[in-house]
């Protein structure tokens, strides 16, 4: 009896004491948390875009996804279709969230196409067009820090994350753990692919989520401002 009664203190003390030290074990990985990196400032908001909503859309005080799907949007319907499926479905529940499509004017027909095409059976809320001129478009454009040329429709298959205080958000460094281990030279990340589901699923929902986690800290009080990956970067390389 003495025997089966000690087991049964022994195994109550191991589940009372096993989700405390699991806490422990979490509490400095919140310390080392490392932000998203700022890869480019002073993004320029949507003054003198219309929109296909009566509600006035900017990037300020928004975290945005920014795209552009060109004069033939029709034609960059897959892009369009793994954007709702693998970002807009899986963050659209989160505070100040939205993805922004810039369009040229003219295009509002085609677009109204293309919704029937992507929303299914669901009024994507946060997902809003922009109509602006040719110059409006590559001004913006030229605004944030691209890896491609955008094309002569004005469309391109990668998108950009925007903060709220209009930085561009992306990697410093964004070799994963394979590419560090055999010394590949670093590379940004400035937008991501949206034809390529595995940048989509993985990269850019990873650092979508870090941005939250981020923003979470910030009005919990909890974020620190000074932690970067590059200088964290900076330390494991010098």
């Amino acid at each position: 009896m003495k025997n089966n009664s000690r087991k049964r203190y022994l195994v109550l003390g191991i589940l009372f004491f096993l989700p405390v030290l699991f806490l422990l074990m979490l509490y400095p990985a919140k310390h080392n948390y490392v932000p998203l990196d700022v890869v480019n400032e002073g993004v320029i908001d949507l003054n003198g875009f219309s929109s296909d909503t009566d509600d006035k859309i900017m990037l300020k005080d928004h975290i945005t996804i920014v795209g552009f799907l060109g004069s033939d949007p029709l034609s960059n319907a897959i892009g369009a279709s793994n954007l709702k499926e693998l970002i807009y479905d899986k963050f659209k529940g989160f505070k100040k969230f939205q993805i922004v499509i810039v369009q040229p004017i003219g295009t509002e027909a085609a677009i109204e196409s293309l919704k029937k095409e992507i929303n299914t059976y669901e009024d994507l809320k946060f997902w809003h067009y922009v109509y602006g001129s040719p110059e409006q478009i590559e001004q913006l454009y030229k605004s944030l820090d691209a890896s491609v040329f955008l094309d002569s429709d004005f469309s391109t298959h990668n998108v950009f994350i925007v903060d709220k205080d209009l930085n561009q958000r992306g990697r410093i460094d964004a070799r994963d753990k394979k590419e560090l281990e055999a010394n590949k030279p670093a590379y940004r990340l400035m937008d991501y692919d949206c034809i390529k589901v595995s940048v989509i699923k993985n990269k850019m929902s990873e650092d979508l989520r870090i941005l939250f986690t981020e923003y979470r800290q910030k009005r919990k009080g909890q974020f620190d401002s000074t932690t970067r990956r590059a200088s964290d970067l900076k330390k494991d390389n010098g």
